[in-house]
């Protein structure tokens, strides 16, 4: 992977996803609009620049950040769009610092929605995984439990690498309020989770200031005319 790579952004085609939820046995179809993804997780490195630490236990440049919250996510992407000179998404409300607000217009960087991250998981697919799991993801069957560099599996057709495992990324999403209240969405599995986990349908949750160390973020940002 060329040093510039990381920071490389994909644009992913409108479409259609139908999420569902396991749990409640739910399903429900979302219409999606254009948007871009990172083609990787976040690195340690891109993260160190922007912030000036390095959280979590890995080390390397080029593994993905982990250790990481929701809420410490969610303050990179304004960082990060202050700093390329873009409209930060999100504010805060004083007093309330899970109380986010996502600014739908601005031009910055976010979080992917999920359904965004499983469209674009998918990549037009049908199927659990967009190929092969030991070509296309860092799992507990080949990981050595151990995380690793962005990039070292095979990506999807649409240029996107660890979709599937490796870390569990961070999505916008409230999981379910009436439930989990301020909880959000995970998906995609991590370098310490069996087979099952890693699959495009698979969600699942923790509270927004959860920090543990296979669980990272992508960027996203919405396509302007």
């Amino acid at each position: 992977m060329e040093p510039s790579a990381e920071n490389e952004m994909v644009a992913v085609p409108p479409g259609r996803v139908t999420l569902s939820d396991r749990r409640t046995r739910r399903s429900w179809p979302v219409e999606l609009a254009p948007y871009r993804l990172a083609a990787y997780p976040v690195t340690q490195l891109r993260y160190a620049e922007v912030t000036g630490v390095r959280p979590g236990t890995a080390k390397g440049d080029r593994v993905p950040v982990e250790g990481v919250s929701w809420l410490d996510a969610v303050e990179f992407c304004n960082a990060l769009s202050r700093r390329e000179g873009y409209t930060p998404a999100y504010g805060f409300e004083p007093g309330r610092p899970e109380a986010v607000e996502w600014d739908t217009s601005a031009d910055g960087y976010r979080l992917p929605t999920e359904a965004e991250w499983e469209h674009a998981c998918r990549a037009g697919t049908e199927g659990a995984r967009y190929g092969q799991l030991d070509a296309i993801a860092w799992h507990r069957g080949n990981s050595q439990e151990s995380i690793h560099d962005v990039g070292g599996r095979e990506p999807n057709s649409w240029g996107l690498y660890d979709m599937l495992g490796n870390v569990w990324e961070w999505c916008w999403d409230v999981y379910d309020a009436e439930v989990y209240g301020t909880y959000r969405v995970l998906r995609g599995g991590g370098w310490f989770d069996e087979p099952w986990s890693c699959r495009a349908s698979v969600r699942r949750r923790s509270h927004p200031t959860f920090r543990i160390d296979d669980v990272g973020f992508r960027l996203a940002r919405s396509a302007r005319p």
